[in-house]
């Protein structure tokens, strides 16, 4: 094949990548209303109902779970700051003529700060709920845990 033709058509189909990218990033179906504080704290109480009866969880069990998600639930409010849109800020990095350097890293390392805050409470919580598991609730959790996948706790 002729050079030119080869480059025209890598040429075409790196465009025809990018153009796929941007216009799937750019439609947000169902999630463009976002997800409020109602809707947030419904799908915790509908996560924490599955999961206790996937693993038969009693009270102290199930209080432990409710900790854990409560903690998941601080840390995603915290990582997703206070801007109401996320993707201002990262639209806002190239806006003007070139990247902006300093923005991007003030951001990351604002998004670090959070991890390194909420990440040592949230694993905290995560191990005081699976070791108060049964010795067979936690081989349950592994089992789930090793088929991975789009079946997680009958999510599909």
């Amino acid at each position: 094949m002729k050079s030119w033709i080869q480059r025209s058509l890598i040429g075409l189909t790196a465009a025809t990548v990018v153009l796929g990218g941007l216009t799937a990033c750019g439609s947000r179906g169902d999630h463009a209303r976002g997800w409020s504080d109602e809707r947030i704290s419904e799908m915790r109480g509908k996560a924490i109902e599955k999961i206790s009866d996937k693993l038969e969880l009693n009270a102290d069990q199930k209080a432990k779970l409710g900790v854990l998600a409560d903690e998941m639930v601080a840390s995603r409010t915290a990582f997703k700051g206070k801007s109401s849109d996320p993707r201002a800020e990262v639209k806002a990095l190239v806006a003007g003529e070139k990247f902006d350097r300093a923005k991007a890293q003030a951001l990351l390392d604002q998004k670090t700060q959070v991890v390194q805050d909420h990440g040592p409470k949230m694993f905290n919580a995560l191990g005081d709920f699976y070791d108060s598991l049964t010795p067979a609730q936690q081989q349950q959790v592994r089992e789930k845990m090793e088929r991975r996948g789009r079946n997680w706790w009958g999510r599909g």
